[in-house]
């Protein structure tokens, strides 16, 4: 098992008015943990060149942050890479984080 340390992606919110939130930005977290699946896969879908994705599990050591906000994780850093979270499983004291294809959008 490979170990991980890196950063986590989270969407930033701002309350527009009572109860109406929007995203405003992503702030980013250090985090340490575990590479416990590495895998990858293509998907040929309508495009031209097949979708690359990976579909590898990194189990952090989740801080009281991570455990509030998991719902607005974004993506995570691995490798030199921002890569897409297709799913999270909080397993306490850690969150088992599975990644999906490369993050395209904003960044902190």
């Amino acid at each position: 098992m490979a170990r991980y340390s890196g950063v986590i992606g989270y969407a930033k919110e701002a309350e527009l008015v009572d109860g109406i939130w929007e995203n405003d930005g992503v702030i980013e977290r250090h985090y340490y943990g575990d590479v416990s699946r590495i895998s990858r896969s293509l998907q040929n879908g309508s495009d031209v060149l097949p979708d690359f994705r990976v579909n590898n599990s990194i189990s952090v050591v989740a801080d009281a942050y991570a455990f509030n906000h998991f719902h607005l994780i974004k993506y995570i850093k691995w490798e030199g890479t921002n890569w897409a979270v297709s799913s999270i499983e909080v397993q306490r004291p850690r969150l088992a984080i599975t990644l999906g294809g490369v993050y395209n959008g904003p960044t902190a």
